[in-house]
């Protein structure tokens, strides 16, 4: 079936559709709103929009600080009672729901069928491919990743990329939508199981989890490791970048040759450790400690303001405003 063309073009986009509400669909809500957007959410709990709200609100004075829009407001946020009065008008949707493959299969194809033809659908997945979550829908070629990092209000990469059966207009679409939204693009030539970030991620993820369980580090000898270590040079330099400095004025073909010999060493261990009831009780005790006294709220206002401050001291910060709708 040929696909439908898209209706307008994302320097037009004025109604965004958010399906489901909860952290990253909310932070979704929350970017767009900031961004100038009007936006129509849906989710089926029965709390949903007291949740969104609140988290909205939350969120709203990190914005501030990063620069709202012309006419941004969060009263043009609308909660809709049905998944298809959402979307009846949207210019693009963006949908959010848990890491459930059934569940986003289904979902997605409900949105197919109740989108206005050509609209593109994004999909927030952290891990499932395109190609295994269109199946179901009758026009799949306008299906595609838009994967965010937590808070999508403050982080700005997305990483955009299209299953076996999304048209390649729909991803260019996509991403050049999500660039006006003010949002750092990666566009994938193709799928990978959990795409780019989350690869590196769980990587790092899967060491801290071994050594915990072994007892060779605390969740808050780790966590510093980072803070006040390569979390430093990673805000504004890539880790194969930093790399290659470490290779002197040789570059990275010095760092190569002069450490190479190293990944044969047993550093890593990149396989999953057993999550058993004591590696649990360690990570969920470990950042109990860490957190101290500081409740959620406040670990989320720390965290946004750190966020804010890394933007702004690495001159970022006017780039997340340039594509803001006036």
């Amino acid at each position: 079936m040929p696909e439908s063309p898209v209706p307008c073009t994302p320097e037009d986009v004025r109604r965004v559709a958010c399906i489901g509400a909860g952290v990253i669909g909310g932070g979704w809500v929350a970017h767009f709103l900031a961004r100038g957007y009007d936006v129509t959410a849906w989710d089926p709990a029965p709390d949903a929009e007291d949740r969104l709200r609140r988290l909205v609100a939350s969120a709203w004075p990190a914005l501030e600080q990063l620069g709202l829009a012309d006419g941004a407001s969060q009263d043009r946020l609308t909660i809709a009672p049905t998944l298809a009065e959402a979307v009846a008008d949207a210019q693009f949707v963006q949908e959010s729901a848990p890491e459930k493959l059934d569940l986003k299969r289904d979902l997605l194809a409900e949105l197919d069928a109740a989108a206005p033809a050509g609209v593109v659908i994004a999909s927030s997945t952290s891990g499932y491919p395109m190609t295994d979550m269109q199946d179901k829908a009758t026009t799949p070629g306008r299906l595609v990743v838009g994967h965010p990092f937590n808070p999508p209000y403050l982080i700005p990469l997305v990483e955009v990329v299209g299953g076996e059966r999304t048209g390649r207009a729909a991803v260019e679409w996509a991403s050049a939508f999500y660039a006006v939204a003010g949002k750092s693009v990666i566009t994938m030539e193709q799928e990978l199981p959990g795409f780019i970030a989350n690869r590196l991620q769980e990587a790092l993820w899967r060491e801290a989890l071994h050594m915990v369980a072994a007892g060779e580090a605390t969740v808050e000898d780790i966590d510093a490791s980072i803070t006040e270590g390569p979390g430093l040079r990673w805000a504004f330099m890539g880790p194969c970048l930093t790399f290659a400095l470490a290779g002197g004025e040789g570059g990275m073909a010095h760092m190569l040759d002069h450490f190479g010999p190293s990944l044969k060493s047993p550093w890593t261990r990149l396989e999953a450790p057993e999550l058993d009831d004591a590696l649990r009780e360690a990570m969920v005790s470990g950042c109990e400690e860490a957190a101290g006294e500081r409740t959620y709220a406040q670990l989320v206002a720390e965290r946004d303001q750190g966020v804010i401050d890394v933007l702004r001291a690495t001159g970022r910060l006017g780039n997340r405003t340039k594509g803001a709708k006036r």
